[in-house]
C-alpha cells in the first residue's frame, strides 16, 4: 500500500526507546499503518500530536513530566477525534479509572500479542471500544461491585482541609486533634478511595461527590 492518505496515522508515546522501537517494527509490519512520530513523556505526545496530526495514539500511563492519563485528557481537548488506545504493564483499577476518564478508547496490556496489537490500533481507528480480557473483568467487576467504603464524619473533615490547603499540623489543630491521628484518618482515606497520595484523594473525593460543594469550588 503506497498511499499514506488511506493509512492509519499512528503516534507512539513511551519513555523507553526500546520499547518504541519495538512498537515501530511492529505496526511497520502491516501496510494500513503509518508511524508518524514517537514521543518519550505525556508532554511531548500533547505537542507532538499537534504536529503530525495522528488518527491513533499508543500511550504509556507512567512517564515524566506528564503521565499518561494527564496527556490523554490535554491532548483530546485539543483534537477530539484522535483516539487513544493505552498500552501499559499497569493494570491497576485507578491506573484504569484515570485512563478510561481521561478519554481514551481503549486499554492493552504490554504482553498483549502483536497481531492483536496492530488489530486494536485498527479498531480504535474506526472508533470501537478496545480492552484487554483482564481490563474489562476489572471494569465490570468495579460497576456491579460493591459501593466504595464510605468515609467517615472525621474522615470527611479530614478530606475537607486537605482541599483547603492545609498542612497536618494545621489540620491537627483546626479540629483539635493530633497529628498522629490526623496522618491515620488520611491513610484509612487513601486506601478507601485506593490512592496513594493527599492530592489525588481530594480529586477522587470530587469526582465522586464525597465533599461538600462548597470545598469542590473552593479546591477548583
Amino acid at each position: 500500500m503506497n498511499d499514506d492518505a488511506v493509512r492509519v496515522r499512528v503516534l507512539i508515546v513511551d519513555d523507553h526507546p526500546i520499547v518504541r522501537a519495538g512498537l515501530r517494527a511492529l505496526l511497520s509490519t502491516d501496510g494500513r499503518l503509518l508511524v508518524v512520530g514517537e514521543a518519550g513523556d505525556g508532554r511531548e505526545a500533547v505537542s507532538l500530536s499537534a504536529e503530525c496530526a495522528p488518527d491513533v495514539v499508543l500511550m504509556d500511563l507512567r512517564m515524566p513530566h506528564l503521565d499518561g492519563a494527564g496527556a490523554t485528557a490535554q491532548l483530546l481537548a485539543a483534537a477530539p477525534a484522535v483516539k487513544v488506545l493505552v498500552l501499559t504493564t499497569y493494570d491497576g483499577d485507578t491506573d484504569i479509572m484515570r485512563a478510561v476518564e481521561s478519554g481514551a478508547v481503549g486499554y492493552l496490556l504490554k504482553d498483549t500479542p502483536g497481531e492483536a496489537i496492530i488489530g486494536a490500533v485498527l479498531a480504535a481507528a474506526r472508533g470501537e471500544t478496545v480492552l484487554a480480557p483482564p481490563i474489562a473483568a476489572k471494569l465490570v467487576s468495579r460497576l456491579r461491585g460493591p459501593e466504595l467504603p464510605a468515609l467517615s464524619p472525621r474522615e470527611v473533615e479530614v478530606l475537607q482541609a486537605v482541599a483547603q490547603g492545609l498542612s497536618n499540623p494545621e489540620i491537627a489543630t483546626k479540629l483539635f486533634i493530633a497529628e498522629t491521628t490526623v496522618k491515620t484518618h488520611l491513610l484509612r482515606t487513601f486506601a478507601k478511595l485506593d490512592v496513594d497520595d493527599r492530592t489525588r484523594a481530594v480529586v477522587v473525593a470530587m469526582e465522586r461527590g464525597l465533599l461538600p460543594a462548597a470545598d469542590r469550588r473552593r479546591h477548583l
